[in-house]
């Protein structure tokens, strides 16, 4: 077992529960720091759980207290970009304001080592695809512009307080554990593959398509599309950069391969055979037409190897997960 503890916060969520079972798969001791807002008790399935919200410094410093922390993984971010731009206070409050309570706990107890979850919304409508890590970073909404902060403060902290993180910009996380122990579950749900699969199943009437006149060859606008299990590898990999001596860093995960609205829609049709009602409507303020990255400086500085890299292959789990949900 690995010396001290990896402390996730917002392990009780999607990608946090996902990164908890990889960690522990891999002989770490780990500890879930959740308030259960958006989080579910129940895929805390490993390591311990301390209950807590950052913005309570007080609920920080005990868990800090009671347990021999070595690095910190974050997860505890709002991330839907419509919500970010109807309620910016709600996001620079959660995604920023509480980020510093945790980074100020962690130098208090002098722990070096941080995992940021930030996103390719960082870089805002694309001058050039796929986007490298130099692409210039104009955030078009609140959730993409709160990360940002975020990464600067990372590298002032870094170079002022000796701080070593590495911030993995994620483009659109989709998929489920392949053995179906935990998987994607938000209330109120707002991503486009169980969206898709909630029409599919009957639990809604259909899906929505927020734009068909973007740039692109059907209308509909193109995300990059990885599995979690992948990016929880991802952040383990980054982890283990950071105990090796590697510096603060940032990377891409994605699969720098890029699906429209309608080609998503498309395969879901395929992979569960069912009929899947669509509605073109309005497009939401704050999304890009086009966001693919390529992950080539993860993949050589990390050593990081996707094995999810088809998109029936995210869909597929996704959809025995849902239909476990269902049952």
């Amino acid at each position: 077992m690995k010396k001290g503890v990896i402390l996730i916060v917002g392990g009780a969520g999607y990608i946090g529960s996902h990164a908890n079972k990889a960690l522990s798969k891999k002989g770490y001791k780990t500890v879930v720091f959740d308030n259960l807002s958006r989080g579910h008790k129940e895929f805390v399935k490993w390591g311990k759980f301390f209950k807590g919200d950052l913005a309570n410094k007080k609920q920080l410093e005990a868990c800090f207290k009671k347990y021999p922390i070595k690095a910190v993984m974050h997860f505890s971010a709002f991330a839907y970009v419509g919500e970010s731009v109807e309620e910016p206070a709600k996001y620079y409050i959660n995604n920023v304001a509480n980020t510093l309570n945790l980074l100020e706990v962690m130098r208090a107890h002098n722990v070096k080592h941080f995992i940021f979850s930030s996103t390719g919304a960082i870089y805002g409508e694309p001058v050039k695809i796929p986007i490298n890590e130099k692409h210039p970073q104009n955030p078009i909404n609140p959730y993409g512009r709160t990360k940002k902060v975020i990464e600067d403060i990372l590298e002032d902290y870094s170079n002022a307080y000796g701080l070593k993180y590495t911030a993995l910009r994620y483009f659109n996380v989709a998929g489920c554990d392949p053995d179906y122990e935990i998987g994607e579950m938000h209330n109120p749900e707002m991503h486009l593959i169980p969206l898709i699969l909630d029409a599919a199943i009957g639990k809604r009437k259909n899906i929505k398509i927020f734009g068909t006149d973007d740039k692109t060859p059907d209308g509909s606008c193109i995300r990059d599309y990885i599995h979690v299990s992948d990016l929880a590898d991802a952040h383990i990999k980054a982890l283990e950069y950071l105990f090796k001596g590697g510096k603060s860093d940032c990377f891409n995960l994605g699969n720098g391969k890029g699906f429209s609205v309608k080609e998503v829609i498309e395969m879901a049709k395929k992979i569960t055979g069912r009929k899947i009602r669509v509605i073109e409507t309005k497009r939401r303020a704050g999304d890009p037409a086009v966001l693919i990255g390529t992950s080539a400086k993860a993949k050589k500085i990390l050593g990081w190897k996707p094995q999810f890299n088809r998109l029936s292959s995210i869909l597929e789990t996704a959809w025995n997960w849902h239909i476990k949900m269902c049952k």
